[in-house]
């Protein structure tokens, strides 16, 4: 069992990324303000701007999660995600992603014609 018990966190690639190039921008804009540097300032928020950029370009790539409890053999941080593709998460709707809607089998017999690509029958 874990520390957290026995639930899954949601750690994943793309979360551990972006949450180490936010770290890496948080210092290098802490780092700016003490010294007075605009500069470094600006440059260390842009990184952390950045961080976002890239947790979503990988949770696109798979390497994410969607919302909510994910099956036991996906709970390592380096398992990829099979779906990909999740209607209700932020990330996915931002890229103009839907889940996918399955559609019904329908039975080609049962299908209704269009009238104008039936035949004209003449008159006998």
């Amino acid at each position: 069992m874990s520390a957290h018990g026995d639930v899954d966190m949601g750690h994943t690639v793309a979360g551990w990324t972006g949450t180490a190039v936010a770290v890496l921008g948080s210092a290098v804009a802490g780092t700016g303000l003490c010294l007075g540097s605009a500069l470094c300032l600006g440059g260390g928020l842009a990184v952390v701007a950045l961080a976002a950029l890239v947790t979503w370009a990988l949770h696109l790539a798979g390497w994410g999660k969607p919302g909510g409890p994910r099956p036991r053999a996906e709970w390592d941080w380096r398992v990829r995600d099979p779906m990909r593709r999740h209607g209700d998460c932020l990330a996915c709707r931002m890229a103009g992603r839907r889940r996918a809607v399955p559609v019904p089998a329908v039975d080609p017999e049962e299908q209704p014609v269009d009238p104008e690509e039936q035949p004209v029958l003449a008159d006998a």
